[in-house]
């Protein structure tokens, strides 16, 4: 395939959708975002989304062929092209792909956005070259997307990998997913929220997080604690951690990867998640994986890795089909 090729890619969230155009490199060339408004139907934000994208080709020539469209969306079927009962979407179950058939007549995949990384971090990040490889997602919630031999593994109901939904905690925190003690209760930037404040709760020691409200807590108020030297929010890292490494142990014994790829905003801690986090794995690894499998950050490019994995995934399977030129400038944009 010609570098001078793009694809579409597209990260939907609760809040916003991103789009960038990528090239086979993993250089996005022209990007935008629109907000998602979340209680709307699925189709209204596609139709929003292709008028930005039409008049954005239109306005850019060197953008005006596109080979095909990569997304990724919460809880997203790859085999279906459906995104199914999105907890931060009101959109019950619809057929994504068949929506954006409408608009564009390319080739069109979608997954989720935890198995989009993933695919990102083998064509153009951290897994370049690897074969058996789990990324991590931490960022609101967990997520997973695992490879093994060169392929992602979706399952038999294209479902597969939900590490975050994991029950880790007997009868522990409330998931929003319905269930109680799910891994993304205690390992996401809300679970460690949840840690904070039980902490407090129950501590009575100094603590600067003391005059944050629930609400306005972020984690990277917390790494700013850490780096100061709070104790809460060293502990809350230190048992962040050892709830995630004592699972990744666990999930290293199923696929024996090379490397787990922490990806997303907890991951920008550094050190103050990914010590704990190594230290805690080894310690429940069995015997023998100790000392086998790397814990390394995301490669992506910090701001639009979402879009880069989204792309990743459609220039991973791309039948070439690209948009006439001629065609693009009879779009109606009004």
């Amino acid at each position: 395939m010609s570098n001078e090729e793009l694809v579409l890619g597209i990260d939907i969230g609760g809040t916003n959708t991103v789009y960038g155009f990528v090239d086979a490199n993993g250089k996005c060339v022209n990007e935008g975002v629109i907000p998602t408004n979340s209680n709307e139907p699925a189709e209204n934000l596609f139709d929003r989304l292709f008028f930005k994208v039409k008049e954005t080709m239109t306005k850019n020539p060197e953008l005006a062929e596109i080979a095909g469209i990569g997304i990724g969306a919460p809880n997203a079927n790859y085999y279906k092209g459906t995104v199914e009962q999105p907890p931060n979407l009101n959109w019950g179950t619809v057929n994504v792909i068949d929506i954006v058939k409408k608009y564009f007549q390319v080739p069109v995949a979608i997954t989720n956005d935890a198995n989009a990384a993933a695919i990102g971090e083998m064509q153009f990040g951290a897994a370049k070259g690897m074969n058996d490889f789990i990324v991590i997602t931490l960022g609101t919630g967990l997520g997973s997307g695992i490879v093994s031999n060169g392929k992602l593994i979706y399952g038999h109901d294209g479902f597969a990998g939900e590490i975050g939904h994991v029950c880790v905690v007997p009868n522990g925190r409330e998931c929003g997913c319905g269930r109680k003690g799910c891994l993304e209760t205690y390992a996401s930037a809300t679970g460690i929220r949840r840690t904070v404040f039980e902490l407090l709760a129950n501590k009575s020691s100094h603590s600067s997080l003391r005059n944050i409200s629930f609400n306005d807590l972020t984690s990277k108020a917390i790494y700013e604690a850490a780096v100061d030297g709070d104790s809460i929010a060293l502990t809350t890292f230190d048992y962040t951690g050892q709830i995630l490494g004592k699972t990744l142990a666990d999930a290293v014994a199923y696929t024996s990867p090379e490397a787990i790829i922490l990806f997303g905003g907890l991951a920008s801690a550094g050190e103050y998640i990914f010590t704990p986090v190594k230290k805690y794995m080894e310690e429940n690894m069995l015997n023998i994986f100790k000392n086998k499998v790397k814990i390394i950050p995301s490669a992506l490019t910090e701001g639009n890795a979402a879009v880069l994995g989204a792309a990743a995934l459609i220039w991973n399977e791309l039948n070439h089909i690209p948009v006439p030129k001629a065609e693009v400038e009879n779009w109606d944009l009004m």
